[in-house]
């Protein structure tokens, strides 16, 4: 395995899943894979989870880990080919990429996307930079249009809780302060429909996600009618695709709460989390026994040591 950045990296999800669950069981006998081996994190933005639970899956697996916090700890770095580099930008990312290439075996980044240009950001530039010039195996720990470890985790945690072969899962949105990247619903999207699970979107007309990732899900307008017999309820802000990066709404009837959830199957709830509480769900939602929300954390470390796991092998 060279790179993971999206679902299609995994040429079997099933088995993918079971690999995960043997990892979870078992998360320390593969340390003599990582033995005199370094995984290298870039964060271009903040991290709670996803730097955590990387160090930690590295570590079970024997290998040494750097952090590099690159915005805050770096050069500030030049993105754009062929400028003249005059300006307050003291080193190409090409150049810095390469560089950190050579001191470590796998290297995983994390860069959100600026919310201003759809294509700019839906190029994937960043990453795609990354895969090109690190010369070792990459990991997306989130990029302008997906997040696959935390969908890689959210699926997991899926398969570990629903009571039928085919749950109905529904992504709802739910209102949020700021405009946030469509990364994680892209993503959760694109994981579900990849799984034999009843899938269903559910938002304000305008909050359309872009249809390469929802393909086969059920958009349905109509929060109610979404929810009604739903296992699982996964609550996520995104800002606007088609009306990019805007923020059409902030209907608070569109919070999870206790009201909306009686119409589920008692259906789980799920967030990726960091969650705004009694915004994108209530207290009393969130802290019930249904939340799965520190379960998909901890499956987090999983869906990344299982990655690694991977390409260790194939070093």
């Amino acid at each position: 395995m060279k790179q993971f950045t999206q679902v299609a990296d995994l040429p079997n999800l099933e088995v993918a899943i079971q690999e995960a669950i043997t990892v979870k069981k078992a998360p320390f006998i593969h340390q003599h894979l990582g033995k005199n081996k370094t995984l290298g994190l870039v964060f271009m933005n903040p991290s709670l989870r996803t730097r955590l639970s990387s160090q930690v899956a590295g570590q079970n697996l024997g290998m040494s880990v750097i952090v590099l916090n690159i915005t805050k700890e770096g050069w500030q770095l030049e993105t754009q080919d062929g400028v003249v580099m005059n300006g307050d930008k003291a080193e190409h990312v090409k150049d810095a990429i390469g560089v950190i290439g050579q001191y470590v075996d796998i290297l995983g980044v994390r860069s959100f996307p600026k919310l201003e240009n759809a294509q700019e950001d839906y190029s994937e530039k960043i990453l795609l930079d990354f895969v090109k010039y690190a010369g070792v195996p990459v990991v997306s720990l989130e990029s302008a249009t997906r997040h696959p470890l935390q969908s890689f985790a959210d699926v997991l945690t899926i398969e570990e809780h629903k009571k039928i072969a085919k749950p109905k899962v529904v992504l709802t949105w739910s209102p949020h302060p700021r405009a946030l990247p469509q990364a994680v619903p892209n993503s959760f999207a694109e994981w579900m429909n990849a799984m034999d699970y009843e899938f269903v979107i559910t938002h304000p007309k305008g909050y359309e996600l872009h249809e390469a990732f929802t393909q086969n899900a059920k958009i349905e307008y109509d929060r109610q009618k979404a929810f009604e017999g739903a296992d699982f309820i996964y609550a996520k802000n995104w800002s606007s695709f088609h009306d990019y990066g805007k923020i059409l709404s902030q209907d608070a009837t569109w919070t999870v709460d206790q009201k909306s959830m009686q119409w589920t199957n008692q259906a789980h709830f799920m967030h990726c989390l960091p969650v705004r509480r009694n915004v994108i769900v209530t207290d009393d939602v969130i802290d019930s026994p249904q939340s799965l929300i520190l379960e998909q954390a901890k499956n987090r470390t999983i869906s990344m040591q299982t990655i690694l796991k991977r390409m260790l092998e194939n070093l």
